[in-house]
């Protein structure tokens, strides 16, 4: 069957970051290091080799305590000529790096009040710490692209306020992921100074004119970009077996949620289940796969040095593993049980590098399939058309690296909590996430090393 690409936009400067770019302009150039490239079967092999990029040395593809305890030491003591590195990186002590929180569906800035505090502490003063509220409680109902939207004009509003900053970073719980998402494909811009990035953004260099090169570089809100985390987030949605696991997997359910979605969660519903807009237009999570001409989704996530994505491998009622950690369902195995030294519930991390791909595509076949999954969502089609999408969707961020970091509460004394947990949600009921948090802290605190480091040679 034939099928038509995702129409993709010319790159341009959005209107809302232009003022921002006199002032980025004149930041250093990081001098990034180089990143490995692997064919899909050997991605596990040699992750190891490969996640030595930006400056991470993650333990990859295999439960190793001894390896993952080099990632807690380099956090805690990165010294250049007996500096710190946050001595090296602000001298004046004001805030020059920006990490902004997202919190989830149906919630509010108070779900990060653990995990503010304790990054605060961890970071310390090279970091300003903001927590989105644009989105609280029902505001989430009204589509991902609204509550992007709102997202990227409050970012924008801190970045005008803070004349230190520099850098910026995100980290997004559950629903808030795809939020972050949108947003930064808002607040991107073609690079406006010359730095190597690092080459983790997999597109065919011959015999392909298909093919479409994303952009390496560029800004978001004028700041140049460094970590894009997300824990527990439907990367993929929410339609398909066990994808929301509080339908237990029970096939009736699953076919009435998709289209009672909408009736609870307004547009985000129709959006998370792949049934939003007209039959002919790809839904919005295929569009957020690719550059197309409502924004540039993958060149904005490629832009960052670093896409780590936490998943719950299980008692996660809300979101899926597949779903949250962009595999295929014959790509999972079974997880580790015993968690990563200094990281309770951290049982794996792996780097899975880009995959080449002429990106996602709408077929007529995806038409169709998707005009009888509105008129008709318990038929056979419905389930082709939701395997179709989420085969694209998985083809087209595959395009880019990441670091997946699975994440087990099997042995905590609340498992079922494991969506909350993953956070911290509340520092009393969720507290089984402590180490989750950490391994973000010192996630971050390693790559804000490797950051000021190269910007100093």
């Amino acid at each position: 069957m034939a099928t038509a690409p995702l129409i993709h936009a010319r790159c341009s400067y959005s209107s809302r970051i232009s003022n921002f770019i006199n002032k980025s302009g004149s930041q250093q150039s990081p001098v990034a290091s180089s990143s490995s490239h692997a064919s899909p079967s050997s991605s596990s092999s040699s992750s190891s080799s490969s996640a030595s990029n930006s400056g991470f040395n993650f333990p990859s593809g295999t439960n190793s305590g001894q390896r993952h305890q080099g990632l807690r030491a380099q956090a805690m003591s990165a010294t250049t000529n007996g500096k710190s590195i946050s001595s090296m990186g602000n001298s004046r002590n004001e805030p020059d790096h920006l990490l902004v929180l997202v919190h989830g569906i149906l919630a509010s800035t108070a779900d990060w009040t653990y995990a503010e505090a304790e990054l605060k502490r961890r970071l310390g003063k090279n970091f300003l710490i903001f927590v989105s509220s644009s989105n609280t409680y029902t505001k989430t109902f009204t589509g991902i692209d609204g509550a992007g939207k709102r997202l990227a004009d409050e970012v924008l509003q801190v970045v005008r306020k803070t004349e230190s900053l520099k850098r910026i970073s995100f980290l997004a719980h559950s629903l808030g992921g795809l939020f972050a998402r949108y947003a930064i494909s808002v607040l991107y811009s073609c690079d406006t100074y010359n730095r190597d990035q690092p080459d983790d953004l997999a597109h065919n260099t011959e015999g392909n004119s298909q093919s479409t090169s994303f952009s390496k570089g560029g800004m978001i809100a004028g700041l140049e970009p460094i970590n894009f985390i997300t824990l527990a987030t439907p990367h993929l949605g929410v339609r398909g077996k066990r994808q929301l696991p509080f339908l237990l997997g029970v096939p009736i359910l699953e076919k009435l949620a998709a289209p009672m979605a909408p009736l609870f969660v307004g547009r985000t519903g129709s959006q998370l289940f792949l049934t939003d807009g007209k039959p002919n237009r790809p839904p919005l999570l295929l569009r957020m796969a690719s550059d197309c001409e409502d924004g540039k989704f993958l060149s904005a996530l490629g832009a960052f040095k670093c896409r780590i994505i936490y998943a719950n491998v299980s008692y996660d009622h809300m979101v899926g593993w597949r779903t949250s950690s962009i595999r295929r369902e014959m790509e999972l195995s079974k997880p580790p049980r015993q968690s990563l030294d200094g990281y309770k519930h951290v049982v794996d991390v792996e780097y899975c590098p880009p995959v080449p791909s002429d990106g996602p595509q709408f077929s007529q076949e995806a038409m169709k399939a998707k005009e009888e999954a509105q008129n008709a969502p318990g038929t056979q089609k419905t389930v082709e058309y939701h395997e179709i999408i989420e085969e694209e969707v998985i083809q087209g961020l595959q395009q880019l690296g990441w670091r997946k970091v699975d994440v087990s509460f099997h042995s905590s004394f609340w498992p079922f909590f494991a969506h909350n947990n993953i956070h911290v949600k509340n520092e009393w009921l969720h507290n089984a996430g402590i180490g989750v948090i950490s391994h973000v802290a010192d996630s971050l605190r390693q790559q804000e090393a490797s950051s000021i480091l190269t910007a100093s040679l």
